[in-house]
């Protein structure tokens, strides 16, 4: 068991208060670390710390290809440690360790890369004006980030705000969800041990009621990119609004999954599999509702029912593991409630449904599916955020698209059909950031991710996170000999 202090200005301190608080392993719920519970005062040095380094330090001087160069030569670094860090994190979150090692860090690393290679590429642009004027625009740092990252990808989805943070010369605060603060506070090390200066990342592990309250309402912040759940993104809005500074949300999602039945039913299968029970259906874009097409209903069902009864569960650093423990007692719950839910309001529950003992004393869930669920009941309506799959019928395109798209959310959406003018037409025809054709919970680093409604706004990855992360100043210079005098004076 390790002991874990604040980052804060280059140094490891311990909270001001000296409170601390234990992050445990889901796997068996016990500890896994014990870990500096900052609170307001530490938020407030931090933020100071994050100040001073934007406006005086090193960093607000450094070229934009040195800044470049060196979050590459960080990226570099992280390659090495990638195992340590796999391993780190599978402990502190539970997921597998194949999914930590061969797709959560080769996904971070990519994304510091990415944003590496466009320190030196933020651009500004000439406007067309009459030739007495010279009208033009900078595009400059926003200055203090605060993020507010969540529990199920602690390092990817912390990357998705720091690289691009970092490329275009902002300095950040991180606060971490205090379920699995660790890994990031171990990639921080390794950013310091390169030679990122002092400020510029500073972490500050807490409780969101009270350093995540601090950071999103503190007067000297200048932004908040938070990733989480709706409810607490709305907390965090509010917050923010004291100030008015820009905020951008990746929240919620009860993505629909559509499977047409002229779709090849082995890889709907296989690829619907992938799109709920990743990762423990920890997935803001799950493909938490599935609806499948009249004519295929009872061939693809009874392929999906066999194959997620097959799926291994257990220790999460085992190899052979496929689905690990939910993240906390606390979730484990949650997921219980929402399945009690279903089964009271009518929809038949196929397999799962309860807690797996067999795999050890941590929180693990069964794989669940539940049929005859109607999009009017609870587990169709509201985020689970567990591996939990409703399955609902549908008649045709029009009928598929009207129940996809009644939701509060807009996050994802999948669909699976042969027919090329049909995807076509439900790609437009969805109401959600992301849509995937054959295929599910795909990512690339040059790919916009983001959502509709009250799935949040904002998008990470690709270039256009670029713009949450700069302002635009517009700059006008009179070239004319007389210069302005509307008044004649």
């Amino acid at each position: 068991m390790k002991h874990y202090k604040l980052f804060i200005d280059g140094k490891w301190v311990d909270a001001l208060s000296g409170k601390t608080f234990e992050s445990l392993n889901p796997a068996t719920g016990e500890v896994n670390a014990v870990v500096a519970e900052a609170g307001r005062e530490d938020v407030d040095l931090a933020v100071k710390a994050a100040r001073k380094a934007f406006e005086s330090g090193p960093w607000a001087d450094m070229a934009p290809g040195d800044r470049g160069r060196l979050l590459y030569k960080v990226a570099q670094a992280l390659w090495d440690k990638a195992d340590m860090l796999a391993e780190v994190e599978t402990r502190d979150n539970g997921l597998p360790i194949n999914e930590t090692k061969f797709i959560a860090m080769p996904a971070m690393i990519d994304v510091l890369e990415f944003y590496a290679g466009l320190a030196n590429k933020v651009q500004g642009s000439t406007l067309a004006s009459p030739n007495n004027r010279f009208n033009y625009t900078l595009k400059e740092p926003v200055g203090v980030v605060g993020a507010i990252v969540p529990w199920n990808f602690p390092l990817m989805l912390t990357m998705w705000k720091l690289a691009p943070a970092l490329a275009t010369g902002n300095t950040i605060v991180i606060k971490p969800a205090e379920q699995t603060p660790v890994s990031i506070l171990e990639m921080v090390k390794i950013f310091q041990k390169v030679g990122i200066p002092d400020g510029v990342i500073n972490v500050v592990p807490g409780f969101g009621r009270t350093a995540g309250d601090a950071l999103s309402s503190h007067q000297d912040v200048d932004k908040i990119t938070f990733t989480g759940s709706t409810n607490t993104g709305r907390l965090i809005m509010q917050a923010a609004s004291k100030n008015l500074k820009p905020i951008s949300l990746e929240l919620g999602g009860k993505s629909p999954n559509i499977v047409f039945d002229d779709a090849n039913i082995e890889n709907a299968v296989n690829g619907s599999m992938f799109g709920i029970f990743f990762a423990q259906g920890q997935v803001c874009a799950s493909g938490t509702r599935l609806f499948v097409q009249e004519g295929i209903y009872d061939k693809f069902m009874d392929s999906f029912v066999k194959k997620a009864q097959s799926i291994r569960i257990g220790n999460p650093l085992d190899q052979t593991t496929q689905m690990g423990p939910q993240v906390s007692l606390q979730q484990l719950e949650k997921i219980q409630q929402y399945v009690s839910l279903g089964i009271e309001e009518g929809a038949n529950l196929v397999i799962g449904g309860e807690r797996n003992k067999d795999a050890g004393n941590g929180y693990f869930f069964t794989p669940t599916v539940f049929e005859d669920v109607t999009n009017e009941m609870t587990i169709a309506r509201e985020e689970i955020f567990g591996p939990v799959l409703s399955v609902i019928r549908f008649k045709d395109e029009e009928d598929a698209l009207r129940k996809a798209n009644d939701t509060l959310y807009g996050l994802a959406s999948g669909l699976w059909t042969n027919d090329l003018k049909r995807a076509h037409r439900m790609t437009r025809g969805l109401k959600a950031g992301t849509v995937y054709v054959n295929t599910f919970s795909m990512l690339d680093s040059a790919a916009p991710f983001g959502g509709r409604k009250q799935s949040g706004f904002g998008r990470e990855l690709g270039i256009q996170a670029m713009d949450m992360y700069t302002e635009t100043k517009n700059v006008w210079i009179d070239l004319s000999e007389e210069g302005l005098n509307w008044y004649g004076v």
